[in-house]
């Protein structure tokens, strides 16, 4: 597989009358950083269940890298364990791993996101970006491929927005990983390689995060 993400005509719907997605296709090459923005209502919500298989599609093509790490947007609804240590090494469970092994997955996975001096830390100790980064760190551990980030920095404050774009825009160039990222700040595709726009459950831009972004000021000022 050569692609992170390939969607041919995807679709997907509650009802036969009210289509979320309709005929909606991307391609995303593996080991970049993708960010993905819409209204409300455009379906970007559906298509990340659909990506990490908490939806099956109706019809089309969906392929994905595995496994697939997701972050969601409030850190508190993913974190459940009491020290940051301790909740990196729970989501490791299934593997069965030696304890030795599961020791040097959490140490590289927090070494990752610059927290492994935290790693005793209590979660409610720590910051909404420091969760964000263990919800990330999380997934490092289990050694996944894609990482979709619902809207990860919309509980934080300016500063912690910003630097926790350039975490994840760091990790996947230094991982070789790939991440597609839902925001609605246009400030943040400074940081991505490539950028898609969902609109009315259709992918109607995608490529260049710099003609993605101009085209969506052109929108807005057509309005």
């Amino acid at each position: 597989m050569t692609n992170a993400i390939t969607l041919e005509d995807l679709c997907f719907g509650w009802s036969a009358d009210k289509p979320v997605l309709d005929r909606c296709s991307l391609t995303m090459p593996k080991g970049e950083f993708w960010m993905l923005l819409g209204t409300n209502g455009s379906g970007k919500s559906t298509l990340l269940k659909l990506l990490v298989s908490l939806l099956v599609p109706q019809s089309g093509l969906l392929e994905v890298a595995n496994p697939v790490g997701f972050v969601f947007q409030n850190p508190d609804h993913q974190l459940v364990m009491p020290t940051v240590g301790a909740d990196v090494a729970f989501g490791l469970v299934e593997e069965k791993l030696s304890l030795p092994e599961v020791r040097k997955r959490v140490e590289e996975a927090l070494t990752a996101v610059n927290l492994w001096h935290l790693r005793n830390r209590p979660i409610y100790a720590l910051s909404g970006g420091q969760k964000q980064r263990i919800a990330i760190a999380g997934a490092i551990a289990r050694h996944c491929e894609l990482l979709l980030l619902d809207e990860p920095t919309a509980l934080l404050d300016p500063d912690s927005q910003i630097e926790l774009v350039r975490q994840v825009q760091s990790i996947v160039k230094r991982r070789g990983l790939s991440a597609l990222w839902v925001t609605h700040r246009l400030e943040e595709l400074e940081y991505c390689d490539g950028a898609v726009l969902l609109e009315h459950g259709r992918v109607t831009e995608q490529g260049d995060p710099k003609q993605v972004r101009e085209k969506l000021l052109q929108k807005w000022a057509a309005v």
